[in-house]
């Protein structure tokens, strides 16, 4: 185990992984990183467990196999210890890893990155280290302004609600999403009834089947990773695969289809929520709407824009629920939000969005 001492105005970031290589090659990289110091690293979850009064991290990278003590049984302790940290648990694609990371997810993580494959390619090296710094930079933005600085945004809620009733509800989520759509989506139990529901959850591939499938236990809706081709009806929850934007396609007046391709990224995302939404602006128009939660970025905001044009209707989340204000702030700042709603209250509005003649 190592220790870095250094001061400054930075956020604190701690590795926790059982690879040495591993620990070194992440802290070389981070160190370039303006406004993040690596404070220092630990093999297991034990280690991190007695560096952490020590150390003091705002973050920990956490692996999710390791010997001793591993990512799924140190995480509890660490929040217990210190509920203001942020923690990014690290894990290979597997399912077992992937089940194991939502755990962590619903445990209180913040976020998640899944490692190169074992046989790693430069492509995919590259990949995990931008994916990697753009989530601490974002991270560390939140810690450095505190909880308490800066000036609240106040909703722009200009926009007049749309005369036409909702045939279909898109969702988009990113950092903290998963635990947002198994909060949000028992409510919409009636609207699923009524119109179908498609989400974007900024997730890899494979780990999208898992979340598909947990939220259908945990909702009973009918929850499923989306196909391309297939019909898009009531009574469906539509789940972006990972690896895949999902796009619609119109095949009549009132039915349209799934599509999905492996285009390239958008805002570093596959799926990508632009993609969702600016095809449900273009086939369904007025009878759009879209929801964007919790998530880094500004991902969606472009899409909330088509929507709005197509004289659909965009909620968002709020600031005090999300566990990362990105990409709702930006849609809020962007003037293209009908409503700015509590976690809890999306539910009951979109409800009666849906059932409004």
């Amino acid at each position: 185990m190592t220790a870095d001492f250094r001061r400054g105005d930075s956020v604190r970031v701690m590795i926790v992984d059982d690879s040495t290589p591993v620990r070194s090659l992440v802290s070389r990289w981070l160190e370039g990183e303006a406004g993040i110091t690596v404070v220092g690293t630990a093999a297991n979850g034990r280690e991190a467990l007695d560096l952490l009064d020590v150390l003091r991290p705002d973050i920990v990278l956490l692996d999710v196999d390791m010997p001793v003590l591993d990512g799924l049984g140190s995480l509890p302790p660490l929040l217990a210890r210190r509920p203001d940290l942020s923690v990014i648990v690290v894990s290979t694609l597997t399912r077992p890893n992937a089940q194991v990371t939502l755990k962590c997810l619903a445990l209180g993580a913040v976020d998640y990155l899944p490692k190169p494959e074992a046989r790693p390619d430069a492509a995919g090296t590259s990949a995990f280290r931008r994916e990697l710094g753009f989530k601490l930079k974002e991270l560390a933005a939140r810690h450095l302004k505190g909880p308490t600085a800066g000036k609240p945004v106040t909703p722009h809620l200009a926009l007049r609600a749309s005369p036409t009733r909702p045939r279909v509800v898109g969702i988009g989520a990113s950092t903290g999403g998963p635990n947002a759509l198994a909060q949000a989506l028992p409510g919409l139990a009636g609207v699923s009834a009524l119109v179908p529901i498609l989400i974007v959850q900024h997730m890899p591939e494979l780990f999208t089947r898992v979340l598909a499938e947990q939220l259908r236990i945990k909702t009973g809706l009918a929850v499923a990773e989306a196909e391309d081709g297939e019909p898009i009806e009531a009574g469906r929850v539509y789940l972006a695969p990972g690896g895949c934007h999902m796009g619609i396609t119109a095949v009549s007046d009132t039915g349209a289809t799934i599509r999905l391709d492996r285009g390239e990224p958008v805002h570093h995302c596959r799926p990508a929520i632009d993609i969702l939404f600016a095809d449900l602006a273009r086939v369904f128009g007025p009878a759009s709407l879209g929801i964007v939660l919790t998530g880094m970025g500004r991902d969606g905001t472009d899409g909330a824009a088509a929507i709005v044009g197509a004289r659909g209707t965009i909620f968002a989340q709020d600031e005090a629920t999300s566990t990362i204000w990105g990409m709702p702030g930006s849609v809020v700042r962007a003037g293209l939000a009908r409503r700015v709603l509590p976690l809890g209250n999306i539910a009951a509005a979109v409800g009666s969005a849906v059932g409004r003649a």
